[in-house]
């Protein structure tokens, strides 16, 4: 039997745009209070305004997951509006592919600071409420990148490698708090950054899974119930053709 998430209050990162901003939705859909991260104000502005005439409360805070002083603040605001969390979907991320002696290291490094670091800070400071609330998800979205190679993946496969093995390892941390880590790894989805990044072709966004159908596929693992942990690295084919 579902278990109802109505009245809870989740935070989800990259949530200006894609799929982030499809979670969010889809969670005030459900009844859930909604915290917003992401760089760009006005993207957040947008959301909220779409969460909160869904009848639910939205709090929003501009922040680079890549720097542990505003994920701090930005936790901080979002919790002095809708309250602590009982969820948290770190979705933020960025990608590029280049082979790895092309790549300049800056940018090498900072795909790992925004992917596996951002991924970390966000969750360092979110988890002390889930604890304090004995109960929580915490749901990291990886790649399957993050479960094999590919040519000029190195570093977005690096840091989705990584967030699969920090979710492994937080999971068996904090399963005596009642609090249940995933990560999902789906292949590509219809975002700006996979058409971007020429990951698909103009005019085949149909044949890939799109940002709404990893929103609902996240809400549904929200609600099985609290005593089944489903796999840390569940496997999401989100391309069928």
């Amino acid at each position: 039997m579902a278990q109802t998430i109505k009245g809870k209050v989740a935070i989800v990162t990259g949530a200006g745009k894609g799929i982030g901003k499809a979670v969010a939705l889809e969670l005030a859909r459900e009844g859930v209070h909604v915290g917003l991260i992401a760089r760009t104000e006005n993207d957040l502005l947008d959301v909220a305004r779409d969460i909160e005439a869904l009848g639910v409360k939205a709090a929003y805070a501009a922040a680079d997951v890549s720097s542990l002083k505003q994920v701090e603040l930005a936790v901080g605001k979002i919790a002095g509006e809708i309250g602590n969390a009982d969820i948290l979907i770190n979705n933020a991320g960025i990608g590029t592919f280049e082979k790895l002696v092309e790549m300049d290291p800056e940018h090498w490094k900072k795909i790992i600071d925004v992917n596996l670091l951002g991924t970390y800070y966000v969750t360092r400071t979110v988890l002390p409420q889930l604890i304090a609330k004995n109960a929580g998800d915490i749901i990291n979205v990886s790649s399957t990148n993050g479960l094999s190679g590919a040519p000029g993946s190195s570093a977005y496969s690096a840091s989705k490698f990584g967030v699969i093995g920090l979710t492994e390892s937080l999971a068996q941390e904090v399963r005596r708090n009642n609090i249940r880590v995933t990560a999902l790894t789906p292949s590509t989805i219809a975002t700006d950054l996979a058409k971007s990044s020429s990951l698909i072709a103009e005019g085949k966004e149909e044949q890939y899974m799109h940002p709404e159908d990893m929103a609902e596929y996240i809400v549904a693992q929200l609600k099985l119930p609290q005593r089944m942990y489903i796999k840390t690295a569940s496997m999401l084919n989100t391309n069928p053709y």
